[in-house]
């Protein structure tokens, strides 16, 4: 398939005071271990733009989201809406907190810029390739990190060499679809989707965490100004820890073991690329309206003895002088179950509907990249490629387009069968989504494949 496309990046290191996101406690940076990016690129056809837009960071709340296309609109940037970019992030747990204080709104706006200038840049050095695609795998650095434990519940990172530990609650996905953009110098772009969290350092560092490795491994060896865009996929019950050895994996080393370890996988495979058959881009998006967590009398009354039991923990100090980990609700700890049965009673008194906005750009005939919205446990990214697509070849990215509305999009979402098991993911501070989002996920993308 012949096509035209042009690519930009800026750095997004943050210039404010600011928190890293992803933890329940404030960690305000303090070092740069490597940049952070927003990148663009831009798919012409005819007068027709198609766009996608990454950040290295958590996610994409629908502030950032609104930010985007105020900043595209600024720099007179025409032909772009949310009906033609896919805006997503690699789910970095060492990049800035775009959801909190005021220098979160400056940092909003300071990368909602950058990612401006990106895609103006990706709009002037627009130029011709053939698209090509191809499946290779890497099961080395994945662990479904909700296990079945020995007194019959789930827990969430058990901590390594667990005794009680009995076997993976679900399945991981190695499987990294490719797709690669090739000119007369080489491979000019390369989009990847791999399924696997991206929080291996901890820290107040900033970093791009193994997507930086990984890119800027394999980025020299392609074309000149070659890019790669290291999608996420379905990853939300998905880790890199390995609870079988005591090896430290969170560490500055981790991501560059990981984030090379793919890149060579990568290497070995894209020579046996295939070209992709087609002329045409096609954009469709479909906007999705789930309900909010229901909660139960029960639950409510348990969370409320809970908090009862422990009148003299203060977990105003969680986040400030309390460090809280999903290790601390797997032991017990008093603060931990009082933090989370407090976060319950909150959602209980003031739900908030999910909406979220699926996108879906299909590349001549076989070939489509599906986004999902928020942190998906990896089944529903399977279902995509198993079920709904099992026709195309179909790469898939999470962590991005929600619905820049006034409705609730961040959070985990389950599989129907993980609730009431066990493990943070579920519990309604994690996830304020109905238990039947996944299956409605699913059931939308299934009417959007048909467009």
């Amino acid at each position: 398939m012949k096509i035209k496309f042009g690519t930009g990046r800026r750095c997004t290191n943050p210039e404010v005071p600011i928190s890293l996101a992803g933890y329940f406690n404030k960690r305000m940076w303090n070092q740069v271990l490597d940049d952070l990016e927003v990148r663009a690129v831009v798919f012409k056809e005819g007068g027709d733009y198609t766009a996608i837009i990454q950040f290295d960071l958590l996610s994409i709340n629908y502030l950032l989201y609104k930010e985007v296309f105020s900043a595209i609109k600024e720099a007179g940037l025409k032909g772009f809406s949310s009906k033609n970019v896919l805006v997503c992030a690699t789910h970095a747990h060492t990049a800035p907190d775009t959801f909190g204080d005021k220098n979160s709104m400056v940092y909003r706006q300071f990368a909602a810029k950058k990612a401006a200038e990106a895609l103006k840049d990706a709009m002037g050095n627009i130029s011709k390739g053939e698209l090509y695609y191809g499946m290779t795998q890497d099961g080395r650095f994945l662990f479904n990190r909700r296990y079945w434990m020995k007194n019959g519940t789930v827990v969430t990172n058990p901590g390594k060499l667990n005794p009680d530990i009995l076997r993976p609650e679900g399945e991981i996905d190695p499987q990294i679809p490719m797709l690669a953009i090739r000119n007369e110098n080489g491979i000019a772009l390369l989009i990847t989707s791999i399924v696997n969290h991206t929080d291996t350092i901890g820290g107040c560092g900033v970093s791009s965490d193994w997507p930086g490795f990984m890119r800027r491994r394999l980025e020299p060896q392609m074309a000149p100004g070659a890019m790669v865009l290291p999608l996420v996929g379905a990853s939300g019950n998905i880790n890199h820890f390995d609870v079988t050895t005591d090896m430290n994996q969170t560490c500055y080393a981790e991501p560059k073991r990981i984030g090379e370890g793919y890149a060579e996988t990568i290497e070995k495979a894209w020579n046996n690329l295939t070209p992709a058959p087609g002329k045409k881009i096609r954009v469709a998006t479909r906007k999705v309206k789930t309900s909010p967590r229901a909660i139960d009398p029960e639950e409510i009354a348990a969370a409320r003895a809970t908090v009862a039991k422990y009148p003299d923990v203060d977990i105003s100090k969680v986040g400030s002088e309390i460090d809280l980990t999903s290790e601390d609700l797997a032991k017990g700890a008093p603060f931990a179950l009082k933090y989370f049965a407090a976060r319950l009673l909150e959602l209980a008194e003031n739900p908030k509907t999910p909406n979220f906005l699926l996108t879906k750009i299909e590349f001549g005939d076989h070939v489509v990249l599906a986004s999902l919205p928020s942190e998906p446990f990896t089944e529903i990214g399977l279902a995509l490629r198993r079920s709904v697509f099992r026709d195309k070849f179909c790469v898939v990215t999470s962590h991005g387009n929600y619905n820049g509305g006034k409705g609730f999009a961040g959070g985990y979402i389950p599989n129907a069968w993980n609730y009431g098991r066990g493990g943070y993911e579920t519990t309604p501070r994690s996830s304020g989504f109905g238990t039947e989002t996944a299956a409605a996920l699913i059931e939308n993308w299934k009417k959007l494949a048909a467009k």
